[in-house]
């Protein structure tokens, strides 16, 4: 089946129900779901690039590569800024860090602990700040805490999906 681009998503954040509590809990599952997929991979794998794409390693880096994004963009919030800082589209961290040079438990170890820093600040809003936004950069809408997590957790669903293509 035929993976829709990151860049080309759309994305609809104008829903009114906190759905935060259901967001966080699919957060703070996303290092367990990555571990579970990481016991049938073959070794051989891992560090494949077909047609030039990240392999499964870079896959996993790039999570933890963007995290200091997400908690930035959570003080950015927090903070009452009127728009959300940049990342690098080209996404050069990723493609700089030689991931595959890596181990697969470093690489998910090093996920584990970043992604559990963003879920105690997580934990510690109140609804005020769960509906507070500020401006995307790139989709130019306004972004709420809750809905920037649910587009977390959906970079989380995609690069799964991607890892998932590549085992195959």
């Amino acid at each position: 089946m035929k993976h829709t681009k990151w860049f080309d998503r759309k994305f609809d954040f104008s829903g009114e129900q906190n759905i935060f509590p259901s967001i966080s809990e699919r957060l703070r599952g996303t290092p367990a779901r990555l571990e579970e997929k990481m016991r049938s991979v073959p070794a051989e794998i891992l560090e494949t690039k077909p047609g030039g794409a990240w392999s499964i390693k870079e896959n996993i880096g790039h999570l933890t590569d963007l995290e200091p994004l997400w908690q930035g963009r959570l003080d950015d919030i927090i903070k009452g800024e009127k728009e959300l800082r940049p990342t690098d589209l080209a996404n050069r961290k990723t493609d700089e860090a030689n991931h595959n040079a890596r181990s697969l438990d470093d690489l998910l170890c090093g996920f584990r602990q970043i992604r559990a820093q963003t879920i105690l600040a997580l934990e510690k809003l109140d609804e005020q700040i769960i509906f507070k936004s500020a401006l995307h950069p790139r989709l130019k809408t306004p972004m709420r805490t809750m809905d920037l997590f649910l587009f977390v957790a959906e970079h989380d669903d995609h690069h799964l999906a991607m890892i998932t293509e590549l085992m195959r």
